[in-house]
């Protein structure tokens, strides 16, 4: 019979349509899971960004305090320092006008010494001249006497 001859399309059996179904529910749950773990990566790949940038900033902050705290350390070492200078060049100071002050003293003694010397010698100079004008007087008295002698023994010869 010609019917017969024909290949026949064999009906799907309730196995093989069952089978294929779950082969298709298999597929289907493998695309759900792949888009799940795309999904997933994603997420994770931008919370894991999210997390560096985080910890950059963090880091950046923490860097920030630490550079705040060395320079309220750096500027107390330096306030202390400048104190010390200050007070250091003060007592310097102190000493130097001590010993400026101490030096003008002795300046206008020695100035005072200075001037008793000069009165003084001015003083012996001034007796010195007085005694030499005496003297002088006492020699022109005595020249005026042999003058006068010579004079009178002169005329008696002549």
């Amino acid at each position: 019979p010609p019917a017969m001859a024909r290949p026949r399309v064999a009906a799907p059996t309730s196995a093989e349509a069952e089978l294929l179904l779950l082969q298709r529910q298999a597929l289907l749950e493998e695309e759900v899971a792949k888009t799940k773990r795309a999904l997933l990566t994603r997420f994770m790949q931008e919370k894991l960004k999210r997390e560096e940038q985080s910890s950059r900033w963090g880091l950046h902050k923490v860097h920030t305090l630490w550079r705040s705290a060395q320079r309220k350390a750096k500027d107390q070492e330096l306030r202390q320092d400048i104190e010390i200078l200050s007070q250091t060049f003060t007592r310097v100071m102190d000493c130097k006008d001590g010993t400026i002050e101490a030096l003008v003293t002795e300046l206008k003694e020695a100035e005072e010494q200075q001037n008793r010397a000069l009165r003084s010698h001015l003083d012996l100079t001034d007796q010195l001249l007085q005694l030499q004008r005496c003297r002088l007087g006492y020699l022109e008295q005595g020249f005026s006497a042999q003058v006068g002698a010579l004079k009178a023994e002169f005329e008696a010869e002549r």
